[in-house]
């Protein structure tokens, strides 16, 4: 990659023209043409780069309950049962790491889905010793963006504003349900990528970049951007950061984190008698050094001692969840269990 390809990563993963014509808009801003716009992006896509380019939906908004999970795994079974969970269609991320829980993945299930009822489905897997719940009890931050260009990092301070949203009660219709089909879709990187979605939905461009935006403003989607694959372009060291927060803080110590621009994810969640973590914020760097280093830098300025940095050591599973595909889910009839 050289400096153009960083660039035109750091715009559309943050930002992405809903118009006609969006590679044109990208190339007016770089001063190029839109066909070498479009030639870098297939080109990074092809080399696994760019994961996707697509809406990105609030799983919350659309009546899914999701919930993050620890679980101990015996070491022998850990990638037997990582695989086995890798199955379920509502499971999008699911990695190893270095603690004494070391499989973490999220699970998302549909309205009308049981999520305690999907998880204890795995209760036939050998080899899980513990299991723990941490679903969001707070959401402070969510959006990953990679800072592409070593000379454009954001200093390490709390300096972003949380973006408004319209608090509006939202029950999917049947017509949403087909909107968040079509667009969670890898679009294509063509001259005019919305038309397929708009003759599929049987509306015009218009109607369609309308509802984006209202769904949008609503916070139902959260922005169209690109995803792209964090290994893939340097950033191994993916440090869960899990901070024991007093209680009476902790709505300040998540405001404040979720406000660090090098902070992709920030909730409140659960504690056990074995995991006295309440806050979790999830930083992406180049090496584990800098990620400690960060994180003391962090740590000096929200105060608190306590904390851990849990490290990604291997990625089992990394997904969108398709949200509103029916997807019916059983391990029984493909394990034996002795």
């Amino acid at each position: 990659m050289d400096e153009l390809d960083k660039e035109i990563l750091n715009e559309i993963q943050w930002t992405f023209p809903l118009v006609t014509r969006p590679f044109d808009v990208i190339a007016k801003k770089f001063d190029t043409t839109p066909e070498i716009i479009k030639e870098r992006m297939n080109a990074l896509k092809q080399s696994g780069v760019l994961r996707q380019l697509s809406a990105i939906f609030d799983t919350r908004k659309l009546g899914y309950t999701s919930s993050l999970v620890a679980m101990e795994i015996e070491k022998d079974q850990l990638e037997h049962v990582a695989s086995q969970i890798n199955r379920h269609p509502g499971v999008s991320h699911n990695y190893e790491r270095d603690h004494q829980f070391n499989l973490w993945f999220t699970l998302a299930v549909p309205p009308g889905s049981d999520l305690k009822t999907e998880l204890d489905k795995f209760n036939v897997l050998k080899g899980i010793t513990k299991v723990r719940m941490l679903p969001t009890l707070q959401l402070f931050k969510i959006g990953v963006k990679l800072d592409m260009v070593d000379e454009k990092k954001h200093e390490v301070a709390p300096t972003e504003k949380k973006k408004e949203i319209q608090n509006v009660k939202f029950e999917p219709t049947d017509e949403d349900k087909a909107f968040v089909r079509e667009l969670q879709k890898d679009m294509e990187i063509i001259d005019e990528p919305f038309v397929k979605a708009a003759n599929n939905l049987s509306i015009s461009e218009d109607q369609l970049f309308e509802k984006m935006k209202y769904y949008e403003s609503i916070g139902v989607m959260r922005r169209f951007a690109a995803i792209l694959r964090h290994r893939q372009v340097g950033f191994t060291a993916n440090g869960m950061i899990v901070w024991k927060v007093p209680e009476d803080r902790i709505s300040e110590v998540g405001g404040k984190l979720g406000a660090f621009p090098q902070v992709s994810h920030c909730y409140e969640r659960p504690t056990y008698p074995d995991w006295p973590y309440n806050v979790f914020s999830m930083i992406h760097c180049k090496t584990h050094d800098e990620a400690h280093e960060m994180a003391k830098n962090i740590q000096d300025q929200i105060h608190v001692d306590d904390y851990k940095i849990l490290f990604s050591s291997r990625e089992f599973k990394k997904t969108r969840v398709e949200y509103f595909v029916e997807n019916n889910f059983s391990l029984e009839e493909s394990i034996t269990v002795s």
